[in-house]
């Protein structure tokens, strides 16, 4: 006797259903095996490269190299100034216990001591393979030291992310084409930000640059201008009276209308001078460090720099 046709179209329905679970298991599997495989690529906070940088500057090539791959502790936190840094035991620890140490020999004493105590074997003076300038020769105080404001030239910022990158290719061979890519996108970024300074520098009234501290050698040299510091290497020194008339009889001699003070630090001995010269005083920014609570990146504070020169110089 003949099933029902009910029972028949039951049984057919069943048979489809293990069917298709049979085959929908072994491509779900499948599929789950890929997404796993794809999210391995992405590195974990553990599997992150831990990079220690000395101030900011360095913060950001870092960065801008490792991307996901890296992750960067800046020792000079936003609104100190670098050059007086003096280090905690938990940061020399951070030091110690980093796969790699960002510092410029020279510029912070207490990092280069605990970078030669804790670090010397996984640590980058990045001022290696960059001419360095020396400060101002006039300054008896500072004659013979280098200037170590590396990074206020774009093109410098290039070879300290190219340093960065042979490093990290090293401790992580497998990201190593990334890291090469991302540097490679930085040093195009870093060509555009200096074509703007060769191109919106080119006709300026003046090319004397008058700074409350010797801190722009890098800039001035490379897009023709004549850094004049009022005082020398640190910013918060005080320069002699004899220092504060020599420089006021240049601005006056040569007709300068700017004079300029960084971010970090008073800027009460650039606005003395600009009262006693009828000039005005305005910031130009090293780029030592971030203002507390700041949102900008190294290109952005640049082109602030750019738009106060453009003014200040009385470029065309």
């Amino acid at each position: 006797m003949r099933e029902p046709i009910k029972s028949q179209r039951h049984k057919s329905q069943l048979l489809a259903i293990a069917v298709f679970a049979a085959l929908a298991l072994p491509l779900a599997l499948a599929l789950s095996a890929c997404g796993t495989s794809d999210s391995s690529n992405e590195p974990t906070a553990t599997d992150q490269i831990k990079i220690v940088a000395a101030f900011y500057p360095l913060q950001y090539a870092a960065e801008a190299v490792g991307s996901t791959y890296v992750s960067v502790t800046n020792l000079t936190s936003p609104g100190v100034e670098p050059h007086d840094l003096e280090l905690s035991p938990a940061q020399i620890t951070e030091i110690a216990d980093a796969d790699l140490v960002l510092y410029l020999k020279g510029f912070q004493p207490s990092v280069d001591e605990a970078v030669a105590q804790q670090a010397a074997d996984h640590a980058i003076d990045v001022s290696a393979g960059i001419d360095r300038l020396t400060m101002n020769p006039d300054a008896a105080e500072l004659a013979g030291e280098l200037d170590p404001h590396i990074w206020l030239d774009p093109a410098n910022i290039t070879k300290i992310a190219n340093s960065i990158s042979d490093h990290l290719g090293r401790i992580n061979t497998s990201a190593a084409p990334t890291f090469t890519a991302n540097t490679k996108t930085l040093a195009a970024e870093m060509a555009d930000l200096r074509g703007e300074f060769t191109s919106g520098l080119a006709n300026c009234a003046s090319r004397t640059l008058v700074a409350s501290h010797d801190a722009f050698a890098y800039l001035a040299k490379a897009f023709g201008l004549t850094q004049v510091g009022i005082s020398g290497l640190s910013p918060e020194a005080e320069p002699s009276p004899a220092r504060l008339a020599e420089v006021a009889d240049l601005v006056t001699t040569e007709g300068i209308t700017t004079i300029y003070y960084e971010t970090l630090v008073s800027p009460k001995v650039a606005e003395t001078l600009a009262s006693e010269t009828g000039t005005t005083a305005t910031v130009l920014d090293p780029l030592e460090g971030l203002a507390p609570g700041s949102i900008e990146s190294y290109p952005d504070v640049m082109r602030s720099n750019l738009a106060a020169l453009i003014a200040g110089q009385r470029c065309e």
